[in-house]
């Protein structure tokens, strides 16, 4: 635990201006990042007696080592820097909304020459419109369903589009009405865009021009006799009405307004976020967030508003946003809104009538979303706890380990020997930490050496960190040479120099030490993790292993293994972490495997595609037993035919290896072929 006053900054070093500042703690990482109207001010509020601070502001200047700031010009310049770095650092101690879920949008490709109507997930693209956030992708296919009986706009993939259009035929879509069919020449490019204009008006809320103008239609048709047509539109307006049905107007004005409600308690707060236009409720979405930091429920509201609008631009920022509090002081937050949209943005508290009414729905939402989320974090955070504490009394360890790094060796037949490292914090896995390697220090098969590399590599690079920032003064006894040289080889299976990376704050690949390393396997691989950690020097660092036959835990330099209950939370655990390292070795061996394939003889078939590569090689084993196949054997492997058969025949007798000869006795060598 660190003492504040050892990095407080001197009087009069902090300027009495707007600006946003870090906390860094002693690794460098930001666990902190604060805005402020005057930097003086804030940052000395951090300095006063520990015992007078909110407890969370005391873990958090405890845990830091030292503080920066960067001055701006504006309150609005200040809002729009500490949102950057809050996406940037991902800093620990900063509040952080979540989705819980990922939800779907209904999106129209406008950028498109024909465009499509689907239903999106995920980051918002260039040149596609989107209605939403729902709930549920079935309800946005519901309306979907309703709409193109009048809105015919294509909704098929481009494969689908593009195969439509070489055979000259349109898809079962275009057969029943609710395509335009714009891929056999029905519609022009410029037909089909006005349909798709038409069904984003329609979604966008301007219904009643819409509806008056089809029944218009509707009338006339019967005045003429018509009657066929006036009853299709009877229908299509039918149609219309139900799917507005699945939107009520909630406010009679059309109004296009974000409401967004806070639930909170001590620990915890929920957002819930209605998103009206056109005066009915198109979208709704929810928030959970830990709170790390000692924030009221102005605050909450202003990183509310960060998440919601950070990324967004123009129409998707809404004219008026309703808020339960407003973020103290009000004018930078409303300036910012009002930059982002383009034109101004009300930012207020609905004081009565239908807004107020219809808040008080969404702050309802907000508290059963809290009481939810709580019920199920509850038994989780419970049961990890347990199994953290279980793994720490097995294990003889001090302290519960709160970082666990899992390695796993994985290859085929001793080719393309790889490894993994997978990281589970408090119990959950934390995935952009995961890391893998190829092993460079000798070729063929052989798990407990591999495991000693592997080891090795990845505290070496905890110890390049610790020399770089002066926590690692001298090596210590028996370190290998040249530790710090090494390259660092991370998620892609590239390497980059250590000495060449700046020290910004940012996470670390190898910076953290576990309190728990598991390797996948039995006594020899503990053993050749544990003399690889002595070699370095590392004593403060637990190792076991997990061996699948009986699930047994295996320490160093004992006879017997630990064995945990069938029941126990702790086994458990350690068996998700073993198996997610299993799982990421084995994807990337696959990978790898899958770039030789590519690179090998069965490339000079025309038509293969990788999923039938595959499919033979796991037929026949190798290239070698395939090529001494017969046709009919090939025949034999799913989704091979007979001519594909002889086509692969052919090529792999045009491709065929010279044979190699022994020069001494004139043998021909019968070559194995992988």
């Amino acid at each position: 635990m660190a003492d504040p006053s050892s990095y407080r900054p001197k009087p009069g070093q902090i300027p009495d201006s707007p600006g946003v500042y870090k906390f860094r703690d002693e690794h460098g990482r930001v666990i902190y990042v604060g805005k402020a109207k005057s930097l003086r001010q804030r940052l000395s509020s951090y300095f006063q007696d520990l015992a007078g601070l909110h407890p969370r502001t005391r873990t958090m200047v405890t845990t830091a080592a030292s503080v920066e700031w960067t001055v701006v010009s504006t309150e609005v310049e200040a809002l729009q820097l500490e949102y950057s770095w809050i996406k940037e650092f991902d800093p620990r101690f900063n509040v952080k909304y979540r989705d819980d879920k990922s939800y779907p949008s209904l999106a129209v490709t406008m950028g498109e020459e024909f465009p499509r109507v689907q239903v999106m997930r995920g980051p918002k693209k260039k040149g596609v419109r989107y209605f939403g956030p729902y709930a549920h992708a079935w309800a946005i296919r519901e309306t979907v369903d309703l709409m193109l009986r009048v809105f015919p706009v294509r909704t098929c993939s481009a494969g689908v589009f593009k195969r439509s259009a070489q055979i000259g035929r349109p898809c079962l879509l275009g057969y029943i009405g609710k395509c335009s069919a714009p891929c056999v020449g029905r519609v022009t490019p410029e037909e089909h865009r006005e349909l798709a204009e038409d069904f984003c008006d329609f979604m966008a809320g301007r219904t009643g021009t819409y509806l008056r103008r089809l029944e218009q239609r509707m009338h006339d048709a019967a005045e003429e006799m018509e009657y066929e047509k006036a009853a299709r539109l009877r229908d299509d307006l039918e149609a219309l009405r139900r799917a507005m049905e699945k939107n009520a107007v909630v406010l009679a004005d059309a109004t296009d307004a974000d409401l967004i409600a806070v639930a909170e308690d001590e620990l915890e707060a929920a957002v819930q976020i209605f998103h009206v236009r056109g005066g009915r409720v198109r979208g709704q979405r929810g928030w959970v967030t830990d709170k790390v930091e000692a924030v009221d429920t102005a605050g909450l509201v202003e990183h509310a508003l960060q998440q919601l609008y950070g990324e967004e631009k123009g129409d998707s920022v809404p004219k008026e946003v309703l808020v339960p509090a407003l973020p103290d002081p009000v004018g930078p937050v409303t300036q910012w809104l009002t930059e982002r949209r383009g034109a101004r943005v009300d930012l207020r508290i609905p004081q009565r009538g239908d807004k107020k009414d219809l808040m008080a729905t969404v702050q309802r939402n907000a508290g059963q979303a809290l009481a939810l989320h709580k019920t199920k974090r509850a038994s989780d955070l419970t049961t990890r706890s347990r199994a953290l504490e279980e793994i720490a009394e097995a294990l003889g360890l001090d302290t519960a380990p709160l970082r666990v790094e899992c390695f796993d060796i994985s290859h085929l037949q001793g080719q393309d020997v790889v490894a993994s490292m997978v990281v589970f914090e408090d119990g959950l896995a934390r995935k952009s930490e995961y890391r893998r390697f190829q092993i460079k220090s000798f070729a063929g098969q052989d798990d407990v050496r591999s495991m000693h590399e592997v080891i090795g590599r990845r505290f070496r690079r905890y110890l390049a960190e610790k020399q770089k920032t002066g926590e690692w003064e001298e090596r210590p006894e028996g370190a290998a040479e040249g530790a710090p040289e090494d390259a660092i080889e991370g998620a892609t299976g590239g390497a980059v120099p250590a000495e060449g990376r700046e020290d910004d704050g940012r996470p670390k690949r190898f910076a953290y030490p576990p309190q728990l390393v598991v390797v996948d396997g039995g006594r020899p691989q503990v053993a050749a993790a544990k003399r690889a950690l002595d070699e370095l020097g590392i004593e403060d660092v637990a190792v076991c292993g997990l061996a699948k036959r009986l699930e047994e835990v295996w320490l160093p330099d004992e006879e017997d293994p630990v064995v945990l209950p069938r029941t126990s939370e702790g086994l458990y655990l350690l068996q998700r972490v073993r198996d997610e390292a299993h799982r990421f070795a084995i994807s990337y061996q696959r990978s790898k495997r899958a770039g030789t394939l590519k690179a090998g003889p069965l490339d000079a078939v025309a038509g293969l595609g990788d999923t039938r590569k595959r499919a033979l090689i796991k037929h026949f084993g190798s290239v070698k037993r395939l090529r001494a196949a017969t046709i009919e054997q090939i025949c034999e492997t799913p989704g091979i035919g007979r001519k594909t058969a002889e086509t692969i025949v052919a090529a792999l007798a045009a491709s065929a290896p010279a044979p190699a000869v022994n020069t001494a006795t004139g043998e021909i060598m019968d070559g194995a072929e992988e």
